[in-house]
C-alpha cells in the first residue's frame, strides 16, 4: 500500500490536534500550528489508519516524524520501512523523545539505533521564572532590561491585533532585510520567512497570541505563540532588532508576564529548539532551561 502524502491544510486541524493530544507531548513538534506553517517547507502528511504520519525532507535527505496516535503501531512502522525502501533509503524517524524511544524498543527490540539530535532539543522554562527573572543566574538579563528602560523611558507593549499586524509584518521584513547572522544545515531562514508570512496571513485562524514592544513610536520587537498542551505554551516566533540592547530579554519577559496573566494554568513556555545555531544555543542556555527536552533520530538497522 502506497502512502499518499500531501500538504496540511486548516481543515486538518481538528483531527491532527486530537492525535497530538493523545500523547500530550510538550515538544514543539506536537503542535498543529508548527506542522501547518513548516509543512510546505520541509514535508508532507498522511492519515494512515488511526495515525498521523509526516514525511520530512531536509537538504535532500528523507525522514519521517514519529507517528502521532495511540495503539499498536508495529504494522505502521513496517509500512514506513517499506515506504523508505521504495525511496532507496533507510527508515529514519525524527522527534524520538525518551518516551517514544521506549515505545519503539518495546515494539522492535534492538532493531533501531538512536542518535541524539542536539539541535532539535526543546528549551522549556517555567513561566514564572521568565516573568520575574529572579536570582543571580538571571542578573545579566535584568541588567540588559534596565539598560533598555534607561534609553527608552516611554516604552510599552501592545497585544498583536488585526489593526497593528501590518506594522508587525513590516518590522519582520526589516529584520530579514538586515539579517546577516548565523546559518545552519538544519535551518533555512528563507523557509522561516515563508512560514512567518503564513502565520501573519492566518494569525486569527491559527489561534495565535502575541505582543509587540514599541518605543518612540516604533516596533522594536515582537513575539507570538500558541498553546501546545494544557500546561505548555509554545513561542513560535520572536524577533527583535539585535542592535537595540535589551530588546530581546524585555520582549521575552513581557510575553511570559502576558501568558501568566491571561493563562494562569500554563506552567511552561516552550521556546523551541536552537536549530544548530551557536549564538541561539548560547542565548537559550543562558536562561537555564527547566527542561531540556531531548530528541533523537531512530535509524532502522537491517530489516524488521
Amino acid at each position: 500500500m502506497d502512502i499518499e502524502f500531501r500538504h496540511p491544510t486548516l481543515d486538518d486541524r481538528e483531527w491532527i490536534s486530537a492525535k497530538y493530544a493523545q500523547e500530550g507531548c510538550r515538544g514543539c513538534d506536537g503542535s498543529f500550528v508548527n506542522l501547518y506553517l513548516w509543512g510546505r517547507g520541509y514535508g508532507k502528511i498522511a492519515r494512515v489508519g488511526d495515525f498521523l504520519v509526516q514525511f520530512i525532507e531536509i537538504n535532500g535527505k528523507k525522514f519521517y516524524a514519529y507517528p502521532a496516535g495511540k495503539g499498536d503501531f508495529r504494522w505502521l512502522i513496517r509500512m514506513l520501512a517499506e515506504d523508505a525502501k521504495a525511496y532507496g533509503h533507510q527508515l529514519r524517524i525524527l522527534c524520538v523523545t525518551n518516551c517514544r524511544k521506549n515505545n519503539l524498543e518495546e515494539a522492535f527490540p534492538g532493531k533501531f539505533t538512536y542518535e541524539p539530535v542536539r539541535s532539535s532539543f526543546d528549551y522549556l522554562y517555567e513561566v514564572t521564572r521568565l516573568a520575574d527573572l529572579p536570582g543571580k543566574k538571571l542578573q545579566s538579563k535584568r541588567n540588559h532590561i534596565n539598560r533598555f528602560e534607561a534609553e527608552h523611558s516611554e516604552w510599552h507593549t501592545e497585544r498583536i491585533t488585526p489593526e497593528n499586524l501590518p506594522e508587525v509584518r513590516a518590522m519582520a521584513e526589516m529584520w530579514y532585510a538586515q539579517y546577516d547572522g548565523e546559518t545552519s544545515d538544519e535551518h533555512d531562514f528563507r523557509v522561516e520567512r515563508v512560514a512567518l508570512g503564513r502565520a501573519f496571513d492566518e494569525y486569527e485562524e491559527l489561534g495565535f497570541e502575541g505582543i509587540l514592544l514599541r518605543a518612540e513610536g516604533n516596533i522594536l520587537a515582537f513575539t507570538m505563540g500558541n498553546r501546545i498542551t494544557p500546561d505548555t505554551f509554545d513561542v513560535n516566533f520572536e524577533k527583535a532588532f539585535g542592535e537595540v540592547q535589551g530588546a530581546y530579554p524585555l520582549i521575552n519577559r513581557e510575553f511570559a508576564r502576558y501568558v501568566r496573566e491571561t493563562h494562569p494554568e500554563i506552567v511552561y513556555l516552550n521556546r523551541e529548539d536552537d536549530m544548530g545555531l551557536p549564538g541561539l544555543r548560547k542565548a537559550k542556555e543562558s536562561y537555564h532551561p527547566d527542561i531540556l527536552l531531548e530528541k533523537s533520530m531512530a535509524t532502522l538497522a537491517g530489516e524488521l
